[in-house]
This record gives structure tokens, sequence and C-alpha cells, in this order.
């Protein structure tokens, strides 16, 4: 097999850590999050931006990390299931709600949802179970917990508007 691999310098910052690495301008933001920053939270499902199991935000807004190319994040900030955590290492109140609501089954939609969830949340779509269902749609869930992450998207979205 011959290979003509160009590699082009990328530098964003990856769940608040400066990252310089050089990648294929081919290869997919899922793809070096995954196979070269070891980041494997953000799950490869369809590889075609159907499923949303690939979901992580750029500059705070929600991309599929399958259909968008690494080097147009260059210089920007990227934040994966990884990075949500709490400054105390504790879970992100959305993983917290997932867990109370059992909000998974086989689990693998799971990490997409929750970055779908937040940025539902951020956005302001979280008024009614219909509306967060519309916002939540981009991401498939075939394991029937569908009830339990829109419970937990609602509960967390009440709790940011209370002020918890």
């Amino acid at each position: 097999m011959v290979t003509n691999a160009v590699k082009l310098p990328w530098a964003c910052t990856v769940n608040g850590q400066d990252v310089s690495l050089d990648v294929d301008p081919r290869e997919s933001l899922l793809d070096v999050l995954r196979e070269q920053l070891a980041l494997t939270g953000t799950k490869k499902g369809c590889d075609q931006g159907h499923c949303g199991a690939c979901t992580v935000h750029v500059d705070g807004r929600r991309v599929l990390a399958c259909l968008t190319p690494a080097v147009q994040v260059t210089g920007r900030a990227v934040t994966t299931i990884e990075g949500v955590a709490g400054a105390d290492g504790g879970l992100h109140p959305l993983q917290q709600a997932f867990i109370d609501h059992d909000a998974l089954q086989c689990g693998y939609c799971t990490p997409g949802q929750i970055m779908s969830g937040i940025a539902c949340i951020a956005e302001g779509h979280c008024e009614t179970d219909d509306e967060i269902r519309e916002y939540l749609s981009g991401n498939i869930c075939r394991c029937a917990a569908y009830v339990g992450i829109v419970a937990a998207v609602r509960q967390t979205a009440d709790a940011v508007r209370n002020g918890a």
C-alpha cells in the first residue's frame, strides 16, 4: 500500500488542555479524539452523522465529531464527555440525573445524549418534554431509555432554572 500522507499541524484545547498534533487533513475529529488522544468516551456509532453517538462541543456548540474534519477545529475549544465533570471530579449534574432516572440501558448512546442534553439546557430548549425530544432528536437511542433521558434533561434544566 502506497501512502502519500500529508500531515498538518493541529492545535486546539481539548477538555481545557492545550493539544498539538500533526493530523491527516482527511481525519475526522472523532478519529483524532479516539485514536490519537485516547478519549474513547465519544462513541463511533454510525460514522455517518445519523445516530449522534459522537456528539461533542466545539466552542460550546454541539457538533457531530464523525462529520467534522479535525483541521476545522484548529484553534478552538473542544469538550468531550470526559471534560464535563466538575472541578472536583464529581459527575456533571446531567450525568447524575441520567443515573437517577435510569436513562441508559446499553449505555452506548449515553455520552452523545449527555453532550446534547447539556447543549439543550444551555440553549434554553427545555420548557416541555416535546421541546426536549425535538432538540435531542439528532441523538438516537435504540434501547428504549428515551423516557428516562427526557426526564433527566428536564430535571437538570429545572435545577439550573432554580439556581441549583
